[in-house]
């Protein structure tokens, strides 16, 4: 049933924006009074899945995918620009996924609070509505410019969760978090925006793209790199340092805003500018299309291979979401249409098995306040359901059955079939034995390996698993990546709705 039947559509995509901008100052309101507060993050997360929910409904109908849009106008800054909103499938998916896993990492984010007994529990809660307020407005934006206004608005609100910590490390790392993302935006971003304006007159995303034969091949193969680099969230090499450095943060922010929101907002970004404003066919003529495929094919495989050196567990899953991040971005390039609905799944299925992960990262350092893998030897016999949840995850991100990454990958491999990409394909295999290589050992030491003699005497007699609501969200996660293998057909038939985009070879 849908709870808001009577609402107009137009008002429902404000609400999506207004429901958690209104939530994070009812956080502050309430911030005395802890559970009163964490109540309203639940309450505020819940309503918002249900406005998703509703949206997603209305655009099922079919108007919003054929040409007629549910839109909202804002404001109009210049004739004929303003800020307004669109909803169309791409957006409507990113919104599904975050909107849904805000509700998990609520449930997470309490217990990891109160069990590492966070201080500045309120600030912490307000910035995180805050930032979904932006990421909202971005998976509904209608043109570029209102793109890129929340983007920089999300890299802004997300600041204050990097540094949480309020340590010289945090506060080094939330420089370097928005140093690149600000100076990229500014020094690339930008400039493609005001190139694309200056061409074609307008912003606005429109189905098969707004260029055109009239517009020149150079100048567009230009543009496609500033895009490419001037999104900076979406973290190629080498503007991917920001990613690590972010690692500083809490980790229901890795979980969420660094697994999830932040780096998902930057491949949503690629994918919709090349859906909406190149066209998937206008990327083939442009000379720069396979250096930035190429470039973002070496991110794969080289940040797979430094994230094998890391032996703290959070910046290994730092690097290996640097390198799945580029596995979007080469489905964007590849100009295949079965090659962007993988990218397309890949939002969704990257999400549910990275979110586990940093779930469990999260849940073994509150319980047993380890950070790096070589100290968690034995490990999964005092935390079972942790470990097997991160094996769970593992196996996902992998793409192995039965776990939903399967399906990703197995279109992004066809994809790049289709489009005689045999280097790509090649790739894309060894990253998945290189996954293989650097999260697999981690559960295996865990639940097998047993302490050398020469290893450091501790005993894990004290250790148990995390508080419940740590362990409810990472087992809705790890189910999550179980039962969409199962059922993924509701994602498929979204994206195949996507213009352009489908996961049936040679159709466009």
């Amino acid at each position: 049933m849908n709870l808001w039947q009577g609402v107009e559509p137009s008002q429902l995509i404000a609400l999506s924006i207004i429901v958690p901008f209104v939530g994070s100052l009812l956080v502050v309101a309430t911030g005395k009074t802890p559970n009163l507060r964490e109540a309203v993050t639940l309450t505020t997360a819940v309503i918002l899945f249900s406005i998703v929910l509703a949206i997603t409904d209305y655009s099922m109908q079919g108007p919003t995918l054929q040409g007629s849009a549910l839109s909202l106008d804002v404001i109009e800054i210049f004739p004929g620009l303003g800020l307004n909103f669109d909803v169309e499938p791409l957006g409507v998916l990113f919104a599904l996924v975050a909107s849904f896993l805000w509700i998990i990492t609520s449930i997470y984010a309490i217990g990891y609070m109160r069990g590492h007994q966070e201080k500045n529990q309120t600030r912490f809660f307000c910035c995180f509505a805050l930032a979904i307020s932006s990421v909202m407005a971005i998976c509904f934006s209608g043109n570029l410019l209102t793109l890129f206004v929340f983007y920089e608005v999300l890299t802004l609100s997300t600041y204050p969760l990097v540094t949480h910590a309020g340590t010289d490390a945090a506060k080094q790392g939330g420089r370097t978090y928005l140093g690149i993302l600000l100076s990229t935006s500014i020094a690339f971003l930008l400039f493609a925006v005001l190139g694309t304006y200056v061409v074609t007159g307008t912003l606005d995303f429109r189905p098969g793209g707004i260029f055109d034969d009239s517009h020149s091949k150079t100048v567009l193969a230009v543009l496609l790199v500033l895009f490419c680099y001037g999104i900076g969230k979406a973290a190629i090499m080498p503007f991917h340092r920001w990613l690590p450095a972010a690692m500083v943060a809490p980790t229901p922010v890795s979980a969420l805003l660094h697994a999830v929101a932040v780096v998902k907002a930057g491949v949503f970004s690629i994918l919709k500018v090349v859906i909406y404003i190149f066209g998937i066919d206008g990327l083939t003529d442009l000379v720069t299309t396979d250096i930035m495929l190429y470039i973002a094919t070496a991110t794969v495989l080289l940040s797979s291979c430094i994230a094998m050196t890391k032996d703290n567990l959070k910046a290994r899953l730092a690097y290996s979401t640097v390198s799945q991040l580029s596995y979007i971005v080469v489905g964007a390039l590849l100009a295949s249409s079965v090659a962007a609905a993988g990218a397309a799944l890949h939002i969704a299925t990257h999400a549910v098995g990275k979110i586990t992960l940093f779930f469990c990262a999260g849940a073994i350092m509150v319980a047993s306040h380890k950070k790096n893998i070589s100290d968690m030897v034995g490990l999964g016999r005092q935390m079972p359901l942790t470990m097997t949840a991160f094996t769970i995850g593992a196996i996902s991100i992998i793409g192995l059955p039965p776990m939903v990454g399967t399906w990703s990958k197995w279109y992004l491999t066809i994809g790049a079939l289709e489009a005689d990409k045999l280097i790509v394909v090649a790739a894309l295999m060894i990253s998945s034995l290189l996954n293989i290589a650097y999260l697999l050992p981690i559960p295996i030491k865990a639940f097998f390996n047993t302490q050398s003699e020469g290893a450091a005497a501790w005993s894990w007699s004290e250790t148990k698993e995390a508080p419940l609501p740590m362990l409810i969200a990472l087992g809705v996660t790890s189910f999550g990546c179980l039962a969409l293998f199962f059922y993924p057909q509701p994602l498929i038939d979204l994206i195949n709705l996507i213009p352009g985009v489908s996961t049936s070879m040679g159709e466009r």
